[in-house]
């Protein structure tokens, strides 16, 4: 199992949430109201590169609109292995978590 990195999860889990919306700026947008963190572009859009490559996420062009001069957004959609990657990530930090005293951090 190779494990995702904190980004790259996040990333995920974004497109998951944005369903048929998840191009870049939405996805900075749903990370900076969720987590309180402006990301720059590079930090949204290498992640999404690697996902890619590694067959994590699709990518596909959109329709182009008028508000874009005509121009396509690059929508991204999750695949079966990037659904398995998410689960096993999951399971990691259930089990890194599990049994840790609840005073432990305190």
């Amino acid at each position: 199992m190779k494990l995702l990195s904190r980004a790259e999860e996040i990333i995920l889990l974004s497109v998951v949430k944005l369903e048929e919306n998840a191009y870049g700026i939405s996805i900075r947008e749903l990370i900076r109201k969720t987590t309180g963190v402006e990301w720059s572009l590079a930090q949204i859009y290498d992640p999404l590169n690697k996902l890619t490559h590694k067959g994590y996420l699709i990518k596909y062009k959109g329709r182009s609109t008028p508000e874009r001069g005509g121009r396509h957004k690059y929508l991204y959609k999750i695949t079966e292995e990037g659904k398995e990657a998410l689960l096993d990530i999951r399971k990691v930090y259930e089990n890194i978590w599990e049994k840790v005293p609840k005073n432990a951090l305190i």
